[in-house]
Order: structure tokens, then C-alpha cells, then sequence
């Protein structure tokens, strides 16, 4: 029996998502050779400040932003849970979900990457799935800033991409990604003053945010 492809996994605030997280998505799939990409907005995300949008209001973001690729699917369950969301119980979730020997790929920033010490129980990360930590090409990533555990788990850890399909779970890869100057900060604040943020994120997005009037200008 053929062993299942690895399944990306794409977490965020998404407030909004943009085509800076899809192109992530995109080129994750591509070369990695993930099977497809799954988008989790997250309910009420513990390390970051309060979203601007409601959490219905991202996740339907993310469900336009994702309609027509068949490689991105979006999971709703942390919108729809009442508690706060943490990467490691998404990922517990997951494996009684889709079972022991699905493959699963934790995608993140190389400074996420570098800040995951910070978050909730994250040594029990490489024991639910793999992690793809992606950078801008030609930057090696500086291992030598690192808290000491984290430099560890990636010398420990660290291999080649192919290493994704060996396992269903334990390994770190890097992979290069495009780089786009785009952040859902830069283009609130370009709502904020009315300016246009076409070509930054689908223009189904953008007419989604102007019916529901999402990060305009507070009124005087």
C-alpha cells in the first residue's frame, strides 16, 4: 500500500489573509510535494493581540481566498470552538482526525520558526508532525540567536525534504520561498486611510471587506 502524501498545515489570524499566505500555500505544495495545504484561521489566538475581524468574518475570508484551488482546503474548527487556540491540541486533533501514518507539515516563517520556544507546550510539536520552515532564498537561517533547546531540536532534526515522506512525523526541513513584502498590518492601515489595497490579496476579498465595512476608519 502506497503511503499517504504529506498534508500541509497553514495556521494564522488570517485578519485578512492575503496573497502573502497564498503564495506560501502554493509554493509549499509545489516543493514539498504536499498533497494540498490546510488553512486553519485561528478562534481566538493567545499569542497575538485581539483580531479586528470576527472570527466568522476570517474564517470567510479564508474560505473565499481558498474557493477554486483544490489544493487548499480551510478547516473551521478552531473558529468554532469556544477555546483558546494553541498549534499543539490543533494538532492532536488532527492525528485522532486523520489517524497515526497521515504526514503532517507545521508551516512556518523562519521567524515564527525562531520565536518557537515562546509557544504553548511546543516540544510536543515534533512528536504530532513535521515542520517546514520556510525562508527568502540564500538566507541561511541564524541558528546561532536561538534558544539553546530550539538549536538543538534542529540539529537533531533537521534533513531533507524527502525526510517528509519517510515519517509521519519528526522532521525539519527548510525550503525557499518567494518573498513578498505583504502583511494583513500594511494593509489595514491602507483601509484605515481609504487607499487601495488591490493587487495585495483577491479582489473577491477585497469586495467581501467593503460590504462588511472591515478596517475603515473609525468614525469620529
Amino acid at each position: 500500500m502506497a503511503k499517504p502524501e504529506p498534508l500541509g498545515l497553514l495556521g494564522g489570524s488570517f485578519d485578512p489573509i492575503h496573497y502573502g499566505h497564498l503564495r506560501f500555500a502554493e509554493e509549499a505544495i509545489s516543493t514539498l510535494g504536499l498533497a494540498r495545504v490546510r488553512l486553519i484561521p485561528a478562534g481566538v489566538p493567545k499569542h497575538r493581540a485581539t483580531p479586528h475581524a470576527t472570527a466568522a468574518q476570517r474564517l470567510a475570508m479564508v474560505e473565499i481566498a481558498a474557493a477554486g484551488n483544490p489544493r487548499l482546503s480551510v478547516d473551521p474548527a478552531e473558529v468554532l470552538s469556544d477555546a483558546p487556540s494553541y498549534t499543539v491540541p490543533t494538532l492532536e486533533r488532527l492525528r485522532q482526525e486523520l489517524g497515526a501514518q497521515q504526514p503532517l507539515v507545521l508551516l512556518l516563517g523562519a521567524d515564527a520558526f525562531a520565536g518557537l520556544a515562546s509557544w504553548h507546550r511546543w516540544e510536543a510539536l515534533i512528536s504530532l508532525a513535521h515542520i517546514g520552515v520556510a525562508s527568502r532564498p540564500g538566507h541561511a537561517l541564524n541558528t546561532q540567536a536561538w534558544p539553546a533547546a530550539l538549536a538543538e531540536l534542529w540539529r537533531a532534526r533537521s534533513g531533507p525534504i524527502a525526510a517528509l515522506r519517510e515519517a509521519p512525523v519528526g522532521r525539519i526541513v527548510q525550503f525557499d520561498i518567494t518573498p513578498l513584502d505583504i502583511s494583513a498590518t500594511a494593509i489595514r492601515a491602507l483601509l484605515a486611510r481609504r487607499a487601495s489595497p488591490r493587487y495585495l490579496l483577491p479582489d473577491a476579498l477585497i469586495d467581501y471587506i467593503a460590504l462588511h465595512r472591515l478596517y475603515s476608519p473609525k468614525e469620529p
